[in-house]
């Protein structure tokens, strides 16, 4: 059945109350936004899709889907160093989904955007015979050069990361039929729901050497870091903070550091940044671990040692969209 409240209807009735108060968003009248960007500041800019059936299942509840949707693009923004200021949305969606699925949907951008200080300053809305198709891109700002980069000129720096590793590719495994869910509700909630660290990222100006959001997994992130670097890395293991429910089992902890959706933050940082880090961690309460190090050897090339020092071999190292 086709929704009824047409393309116009849509926007007036759900996503013009989330551009209210944003004087750039004009109130959604205007074929464009217009931003002012504060004096000492630069624009980052960042863009992340979605498509259902690969980023998310097409049943999730959709306000799940709208805080992801949102939340990965907030984590590109905290890598840089930025601070949130406004996104643009675009809607690809069947004509037959219904008006209670995009109050839902509405709703958890609202709740998102008062959480992380974020509003709508416009977008786009089409109709599709294909899966539902959503794509944020948000804007944050930071100090004038004083975005974070991907690469370093050094080598031999430690390798940093937030929070935990894994939650979300257990997550998924579950809500796939792959593995009981007892116990693993949290690892549900984290993968529908990251945990975008927009107080570490601005934090780590000044800090940071080099840094990148964990998407892809682990290992690869830390190959893209090397990469960009002109240098290898090595990776412990057994030094990783990957959830309880990884416990001891080889294939558990494989996946954790592959699986990717993780969305903390992976960076480096000279060992006269120690005591900042100790201090960031405890005021942000978000964890900070050592995990590793830059070292020569070929550019993105990165070495996972286990609790012994050896090589650990693993299938693969992250995710590849191709």
């Amino acid at each position: 059945m086709t929704n009824p409240l047409g393309e116009f209807g849509r926007i007036d009735r759900f996503f013009k109350p989330l551009a209210a108060g944003f004087a750039g968003a004009r109130g959604l009248a205007d074929d464009a936004a217009v931003f002012g960007v504060p004096e000492g500041q630069e624009l980052v800019v960042t863009v992340d899709a979605m498509v259902a059936g690969i980023h998310f299942l097409p049943d999730d509840p959709p306000g799940d889907i709208a805080a992801k949707l949102l939340r990965v693009n907030l984590s590109d923004l905290a890598a840089m160093g930025a601070e949130p200021y406004a996104y643009t949305l675009v809607t690809s969606l069947p004509r037959t989904l219904g008006e209670d699925w995009l109050a839902a949907f509405a709703a958890g951008l609202g709740e998102d955007q008062k959480r992380f200080g974020i509003q709508l300053a416009g977008g786009d809305s089409v109709s599709t015979a294909g899966p539902i198709t959503l794509s944020v891109t948000a804007f944050g700002l930071v100090p004038r050069g004083q975005a974070l980069p991907r690469r370093s000129e050094r080598v031999g720096d430690p390798v940093f990361v937030t929070g935990t590793i894994g939650d979300a590719a257990l997550g998924l495994q579950v809500v796939l039929g792959r593995l009981d869910g007892a116990g693993l509700e949290p690892q549900v909630a984290r993968l529908r729901r990251p945990d975008p660290r927009v107080t570490v990222g601005p934090g780590l100006r000044g800090l940071a050497v080099s840094c990148i959001d964990v998407s892809d997994g682990l290992v690869a992130d830390l190959g893209h870091l090397a990469e960009e670097s002109g240098c290898a890395a090595l990776l412990h293991a057994a030094s990783v903070p990957v959830p309880a429910a990884v416990g001891g089992d080889p294939d558990r902890l494989a996946l954790a550091l592959t699986g990717g959706d993780d969305y903390e933050l992976l960076f480096t940082a000279p060992e006269a940044a120690r005591g900042a880090l100790t201090a960031l961690s405890a005021e942000t309460g978000v964890a900070i671990t050592e995990i590793g190090r830059t070292a020569p050897g070929p550019a993105g090339r990165v070495e996972v040692l286990d609790a012994r020092g050896a090589p650990l071999p693993l299938a693969r190292r992250g995710w590849d969209h191709f």
